[in-house]
């Protein structure tokens, strides 16, 4: 799976069902591995869209669907 793959699925907390968006960059240590995935979150009030972003590392990844990934975090 590439990175582009991931980067089209919605990002679901199973904890909370918050949606934190999609996979926006990925920081990748010296050795190729990924250190932390970072995704845009993006919240609406009030029709107005303010944006953030979450970090998580690969392993709080539990499952990758057809349309989402889901995490713990």
């Amino acid at each position: 799976m590439l990175l582009s793959d991931l980067q089209t699925k919605d990002i679901i907390n199973i904890k909370d069902g918050n949606n934190l968006g999609r996979i926006i960059d990925a920081k990748i240590d010296i050795t190729g591995k990924i250190d932390y995935l970072v995704s845009e979150q993006r919240k609406i009030i009030r029709k107005v869209t303010r944006g953030g972003e979450v970090t998580f590392s690969f392993e709080k990844i539990k499952k990758i669907g057809e349309d989402v990934i889901l995490v713990d975090l």
